[in-house]
């Protein structure tokens, strides 16, 4: 994906919304009913009208991206996201993130439904990203540009701090239950074997999903602030039952309902505390 890919879909973004928000909300399976709880909506976009953006296919993902407000806030939501699994190249899974942060976008709250792999947790548990374990392509793998980043970016804490401690603050004032760990990142689309489960629970990983880490580390590479909270959906393979896409979306759908609450709460405290 060549910068000029990148500055078509920014300027078919600003085209729409004219000056977007300084936050942006990805919303993944199943959680895209996040967005209907916006105030003072501004229109929408389908994947399929930004130039270089293939439209979702994925169930659960409606495809589309949404500017109004959450909490008083202006926000930008992103209802679904492509994936790797797709067979949609890594520039490409990334190229909306991307394209957002080029439209304005400085702090992302990245979300995605994740399977538990630490049986401490529980179907409908929202989990916030403390760091991630990588199973797949690297986004930045290929001839560096950088007007976007630095070729050897530093991955020491790309979820940002002050974000997380704001998320944590906006958990208690909510009264969600808002628990941390580290998010295993694979490729999919299979669910994972038992074996698989234990050696990423072994490696540390808390939950595991098939999203996010490609976009975390491309917006790390642009220098922006990133938080993500998985909500478990069901427990994996060896910790729980057999998992279908079906249960997935029906853990995602009990999970959304406190992941609208934890918002509500959070995006204040971002604004407020913008220093």
């Amino acid at each position: 994906m060549t910068w000029e890919n990148l500055q078509q879909a920014k300027t078919a973004l600003e085209k729409k919304f004219g000056t977007l928000p300084r936050y942006a909300l990805i919303l993944g399976s199943g959680l895209g009913g996040v967005i209907d709880g916006m105030t003072d909506k501004e229109g929408e976009l389908p994947f399929a009208e930004v130039p270089n953006m293939a439209a979702a296919k994925v169930e659960g993902h409606s495809g589309r991206i949404v500017v109004g407000k959450i909490g008083g806030v202006r926000v930008t939501g992103v209802q679904g996201r492509l994936h790797f699994y797709e067979g949609h190249p890594m520039a490409q899974v990334v190229l909306l993130v991307r394209a957002l942060a080029l439209a304005g976008v400085e702090n992302f709250v990245l979300t995605n439904a994740a399977g538990g792999l630490n049986s401490s947790l529980a179907a409908a548990d929202l989990l916030l990203v403390e760091d991630h374990l990588n199973l797949m392509p690297n986004p930045l793998l290929g001839p560096n540009d950088a007007r976007l980043g630095v070729r050897f970016p530093d991955m020491s804490e790309v979820y940002d701090l002050k974000l997380r401690r704001q998320l944590k603050d906006a958990a208690k004032r909510a009264k969600v239950d808002l628990k941390s760990g580290t998010y295993m990142g694979i490729t999919g689309p299979t669910y994972e074997t038992p074996a698989e489960v234990k050696m990423y629970r072994m490696l540390g990983g808390d939950v595991v999903g098939m999203s996010t880490v490609p976009e975390a580390i491309a917006l790390r590479h642009m220098g922006k602030k990133i938080a993500a909270i998985s909500c478990v959906t069901n427990l994996a393979a060896g910790v729980g039952e057999i998992t279908t896409h079906a249960d997935v979306l029906k853990g995602a759908a009990k999970a959304a309902e406190n992941l609208a609450r934890l918002l509500t709460e959070a995006f204040p405290l971002f604004e407020k505390d913008r220093s």
